[in-house]
């Protein structure tokens, strides 16, 4: 099973297990967006360790590994959890992203090596069998070759909704690529991925050494390209936000290892009643 095929499973199985049991994943949300009563980047560390950890007690064909952040800058590809079907014993990794509703990163290109082969063609790529001999060169292999999960979080109406990027229908869909330049308020030019109608799909970033290394590469825009995105959730979770996590965490950051040990002790006895209850271990 090829890693696309594998990482389609797992988002099918997933969406299939938030059907069935939409409170694992709203109480999952919910303790993570609180994360950001802490800090507004504290969220999305957090998300990673949540969402592995949500894997490997809820989704039992399926386990997870929390790469860490050392290992994750020693690997070419992006990389936050690598998950393993128990049933085929396929691995494959996941980019776990957590977006406010709007722009969302697909994929990084510090190399800018997209946006520097782009520049080599004119302002304006019309023809459909040159786009399409472009998007399969190497320098776009990111294209299809990222397994990336985002968490698209819309933080005034507390909601959360998990959308996956259909790569493989966008790169058949885009028909046309077009350069914008600096300007109306756009510091850096971008060259936008157009569909027959003219639709958004998406946008490859800057390409100049001012830019930021980390903001260049593959970009879309979740409320424009909405069409080009499948809902794992099934639309929109509402969240809240657990005050006594933040406290937990409090007391847990000035407590010894003991008190820790204890502690995750009632934990596991809380997931296994959850478990139990949602009929998950029947």
């Amino acid at each position: 099973m090829s890693t696309e095929a594998a990482y389609k499973d797992f988002t099918g199985r997933l969406k299939l297990l938030i059907s069935k049991h939409p409170d694992l994943i709203t109480t999952t949300l919910s303790n993570i967006f609180t994360m950001r009563l802490i800090g507004n980047k504290t969220h999305g560390d957090l998300a990673e360790i949540a969402i592995a950890e949500f894997i490997n007690q809820y989704m039992y064909d399926f386990r997870s590994i929390h790469v860490g952040k050392d290992l994750y800058r020693a690997k070419s590809k992006e990389e936050d959890i690598k998950v393993i079907s128990e049933i085929t014993k396929a691995e494959f990794p996941i980019s776990l992203k957590a977006y406010g509703d709007g722009p969302l990163q697909l994929s990084t290109d510090k190399s800018s090596l997209m946006f520097s082969r782009l520049e080599q063609e004119k302002v304006q790529i019309k023809d459909a069998s040159r786009v399409a001999a472009i998007l399969a060169e190497p320098a776009f292999a990111d294209f299809s070759d990222i397994n990336v999960l985002p968490l698209i979080y819309d933080e005034k109406r507390q909601r959360c909704n998990i959308l996956v990027f259909d790569y493989t229908r966008a790169r058949h869909a885009v028909a046309e690529i077009q350069k914008q330049t600096a300007g109306n308020g756009r510091i850096h030019p971008v060259y936008r991925f157009l569909d027959a109608t003219g639709a958004y799909i998406c946008e490859v970033r800057y390409g100049g050494v001012s830019a930021n290394a980390l903001q260049r590469g593959l970009w879309t825009h979740t409320k424009n390209a909405i069409t080009y995105f499948e809902s794992v959730t099934g639309g929109w979770i509402d969240y809240s936000h657990n005050t006594v996590l933040v406290q937990l965490f409090s007391h847990a950051l000035i407590s010894s290892s003991a008190g820790h040990a204890s502690a995750l002790e009632k934990i596991k006895e809380d997931i296994a009643k959850i478990k139990s209850g949602e009929g998950l271990l029947q």
